[in-house]
């Protein structure tokens, strides 16, 4: 039994006025709102926050906290605490003793950062984490009209997935505690605002950054990595990045463009500030960078109704999935940070940074199973979210505007299990997500050691990508990466991953197969709906002793790509693939029927009627298995499960309608499993195959490899076992 119940959702108030403003508690999930006398600043917030621990006499569920973790930026300007948090159980004797509790642990996390003005607290529940879900995340903010003001952002969520059988009490008294929780609140920010003002605090000036000394100036020169703290530092040189800065009402001052923007056309420049101004008067929320609404004109071609939709879009679904909050919220769970291939690694040659994803050491299905869909979306997005802040972090580095990043992917071992259905919707997904909300972030796409499967791979998604992006990948296959025209073209040699021939060590994880164990059960998938919407992906079938499954597809031109996706769900079967020229008479259990059962008769001849172009393949039981085939002429070609006999029993050819009938009468085993398969058409591969072969010429090498398979057929089946 699963209950969803939305605890609280307390947006910015629009009515914020002089010396007044909303605060928020936040003790563990005690969260408050009241209207009193506001500081000039939001930062004697945090300090009445943090002097709640470890103990807090105001609140007597509050038993007491420690702190876990804690750490600082090396500039001291971000300061993140996790701490375990105690909390009695308020609740009737009997739902306490059926519990075995008294107290319940809650983790919160809080991340304090002095430059930008922010606190970010998150909390969830750890005692019965596997029954009940509770998740709550709150933010301070300096209002975007006025900073003089503080504004906040709530949402708390009780999920009750199991609870003894009093599952509907247990959200009732959740509801009626955290309300009473918000009406305590008030008085106690009221006592530690008090605290802080009878103590003389009533102003704290805004935190500025230590300055650099000359040494340590001359200590940090050479090659270092971008992404660590220290990059974060202001560098010498001009100051910091102002957010605009206008001559007049429709010009950019000329040095600020030549720093921070890169050359723009005055019709450019014009669009820019007609796209600014208007977010100014009609934006509520915080406006975005002038770098940031550049790239939403590029990616419309400066078309400013096309640009101006584009981006609202983006605002609104950015305001939807908090994601300005992403990097401080979000942690990749163990698993992911294990497994996940990918991982920022210094610049390119151009200065831009440069992400390596080693894709085909990935185990994209398994990592799918182990952490789920959106947790993998939601890194996605913590890459490209990460991205744009080093790309502002190089940009004060190296003096010039560096609005994109460079991606480089290492595509060896890509096989057919990267073709796992669900795996490519993912994929497909999240490529449309990162196309709608981060235009013109990706500067290039490397894409080396290129295996003969990946035409069909890039025949699924090419169609999806947007053909500016398209333009930017260059493609080589074997080793034709390495020397004059591959990667010394595009990256210092001092850089190139040791992997790739290079003499740099690359701290990328190499990724490798998850292990079944890790996976989430059936029960964490139907709660996340995952489960279902893969089984709609899939056809299932029934294979019995002698009566074989069969679908029949039909193929109008030669080169066409047949794809096929199953999973053995239970006995061991034969997959083979056949060539007809003739059409197949629907087998009497599904009169009319093209898919399904089986299709052939006993008066089929192998090698007359019909033949063999795929050798047959046995599947275990649990196993999963991709594969494609490039075909070589038109007409019907057959997929075909039939259960596997003992050695020398496997049959050679089609089973007979004898076999089929004495099969349905006699109670043998049945074997079980889910199946998907598709099309390729041979136009489209081939469009496919000349876009790649427009990419770079490193690729003809594989082009050429592939054209020729076709000549003769040629498949990839892949067994996950």
């Amino acid at each position: 039994m699963s209950r969803r119940s939305g605890l609280a959702s307390l947006p910015p108030s629009p009515s914020l006025k002089h010396q007044r403003h909303q605060l928020i508690l936040e003790i563990c999930g005690h969260r408050v709102c009241s209207e009193e006398e506001s500081f000039l600043h939001p930062a004697p917030h945090a300090w009445a926050y943090e002097k709640r621990f470890p103990t807090c006499p105001q609140i007597p569920v509050f038993l007491g906290s420690e702190v876990l973790r804690e750490s600082r930026s090396a500039d001291g300007a971000v300061h993140v605490v996790e701490r375990s948090c105690r909390l009695r159980v308020e609740a009737p004797r009997l739902l306490r003793k059926i519990a075995g509790v008294e107290h319940v642990v809650f983790v919160q996390r809080n991340v304090l950062n002095w430059r930008e003005r922010t606190l970010l607290i998150e909390a969830h529940n750890e005692t019965f984490a596997s029954r009940v879900v509770v998740n709550e995340n709150c933010s301070y903010t300096v209002h975007p009209e006025n900073e003089e003001w503080t504004c906040f952002e709530q949402s708390a969520s009780l999920d009750i997935r199991s609870f003894f059988g009093f599952e509907s009490a247990l959200e009732k008294l959740a509801m009626k505690q955290y309300t009473a929780n918000v009406k305590r609140g008030k008085e106690v920010i009221e006592h530690y605002l008090n605290e802080l003002i009878s103590q003389g605090t009533s102003h704290i000036p805004r935190w500025t950054p230590a300055p650099v000394r000359e040494e340590d100036a001359r200590s940090q020169a050479g090659p270092r990595d971008p992404g660590s703290l220290e990059a974060d530092r202001p560098c010498s040189g001009p100051g910091p990045a102002p957010e605009t800065v206008i001559t007049d009402g429709d010009k950019l001052d000329a040095d600020y463009i030549e720093r921070y923007l890169g050359r723009l056309t005055p019709v450019q420049e014009s669009c820019l500030i007609q796209l600014r101004r208007w977010l100014q008067e009609t934006h509520k929320g915080k406006i975005p960078k002038d770098e940031h609404i550049l790239r939403f004109l590029r990616a419309r071609d400066f078309h400013l109704d096309k640009a101006r939709e584009m981006l609202c879009q983006s605002l609104s679904w950015r305001k939807q999935h908090q994601v300005d909050l992403l990097l401080q919220t979000w942690r990749p769970p163990a698993l992911l940070e294990e497994f996940y291939a990918g991982g920022w690694h210094y610049q390119d040659i151009d200065g831009r940074p440069l992400y390596i994803l080693r894709l085909g050491h990935m185990d994209t299905k398994g990592l799918m199973k182990a952490v789920g869909e959106e947790a993998l979306l939601k890194h996605v997005l913590s890459v490209n979210e990460e991205g744009q802040k080093r790309c502002e972090g190089n940009t004060k580095q190296f003096g010039r505007p560096i609005s994109s990043w460079t991606c480089l992917v290492d595509l060896e071992g890509l096989n057919m299990r990267h073709l796992w259905r669900p795996g490519v919707k993912a994929l497909l997904r999240m490529i449309e997500v990162v196309e709608d909300n981060y235009p013109e972030t990706l500067g290039r796409l490397l894409i080396v050691r290129a295996p003969r499967v990946f035409p069909v791979l890039w025949t699924l998604i090419s169609p999806f990508i947007n053909e500016n992006t398209r333009q930017k990948f260059l493609i080589y296959s074997g080793s034709n990466y390495q020397g004059p025209g591959g990667l010394v073209d595009y990256l210092d040699r001092d850089v190139i991953p040791d992997f790739l021939g290079g003499d740099c060590v690359c701290n990328v994880p190499e990724g490798g197969l998850v292990p079944k164990s890790l996976y989430l059960t059936e029960e964490e998938q139907e709660h996340t709906d995952q489960l279902r919407q893969w089984r709609e992906t899939y056809q299932s079938a029934s294979v019995l002793r002698g009566a074989p499954h069969e679908v029949a597809v039909e193929i109008l031109e030669g080169e066409s790509v047949i794809t096929w996706d199953f999973d053995i769900l239970r006995g061991d079967v034969v997959f083979s693939l056949y060539h007809s020229k003739q059409v197949p008479k629907p087998g009497p259990q599904e009169p009319g029927a093209r898919a399904g059962g089986q299709l052939t008769d006993k008066g089929w001849v192998l090698g007359v009627d019909y033949s063999r172009v795929e050798a047959p393949l046995v599947c275990r039981e649990g196993e999963s298995i991709q594969g494609s085939h490039v075909t070589r002429w038109p007409g019907i070609y057959l997929l075909q499960w039939q259960m596997h006999s003992p050695p020398g029993n496997v049959a050679c050819s089609l089973p007979g309608v004898e076999d089929v009938l004495t099969a349905l009468h006699s109670p043998g085993p049945k074997c079980k499993l889910l199946y998907y398969y598709e099309v390729l058409a041979s136009e489209d591969f081939r469009g496919s195959m000349s876009s790649l072969e427009s990419c770079t010429s490193g690729f003809s090498q594989l082009s050429a490899t592939t054209s020729s398979s076709s000549g003769h057929s040629h498949s990839s089946p892949l067994v996950s076992r």
